[in-house]
């Protein structure tokens, strides 16, 4: 299938279980940008640069990453997190699997919409305007979230990889036009391309 709409990343979140203990308080005393406050939150919250990324690393050698924007930044940002661990003398495994749990992407189709009707026509949409501007809408295959404005923007969530963003899009797209909306994708996103939810380093 052919990819109608640009899709622009904005956020990964990715995970890995390196399968070693990490002492997070060595850590805190030798790694710049570190934070660890055990009593309110049990994970060391480690804030990079380059690429722009923010982790969450577990005593038991797990590590959450957010904040990158394109697998390849994510690859290099979680290596970096390792090579850091590994720098203060914790010993980390050369090779680990990463694993992306979500991608929020942005997306844009040329229209000026009512949402009141478009959540009134279509199943498993939610429109509460005095508590948020954009209508929810969501699919269960493949597993997505939408948040539609009336400008035409369109936010998607809950994807694990950029092919299930487009057949989402897709699906969202025919479900629009079921309802009597002309939906034509702008095409002034910048595209991101990215592989599989899941890589070894």
């Amino acid at each position: 299938m052919k990819n109608e709409f640009d899709v622009k990343i904005q956020n990964i979140v990715a995970f890995t279980s390196l399968g070693k203990p990490v002492k997070l308080s060595t850590l805190l005393e030798r790694v710049e940008g570190t934070e660890w406050q055990p009593e309110t939150f049990p994970g060391l919250i480690y804030r990079m640069n380059n690429p722009r990324a923010t982790a969450l690393i577990f005593s038991q050698g797990k590590i959450v990453c957010t904040g990158t924007k394109s697998l390849e930044d994510l690859d290099i940002a979680m290596h970096k997190i390792v090579d850091k661990i590994r720098e203060v003398g914790i010993e980390m495994p050369k090779k680990f699997g990463i694993k992306v749990e979500n991608m929020v992407a942005s997306s844009k189709i040329k229209a000026k919409l009512n949402l009141e009707k478009i959540a009134l026509a279509l199943e498993n949409s939610e429109y509460e305007p005095e508590q948020f501007p954009g209508l929810v809408y969501r699919i269960t295959d493949p597993r997505v979230a939408f948040l539609l404005f009336s400008s035409g923007r369109i936010i998607c969530t809950g994807a694990q990889n950029v092919e299930s963003i487009h057949a989402a899009l897709h699906k969202f797209k025919k479900n629009l036009e079921s309802i009597g909306i002309d939906v034509i994708p702008e095409k002034d996103c910048k595209v991101s391309h990215a592989g599989s939810a899941s890589h070894s380093g």
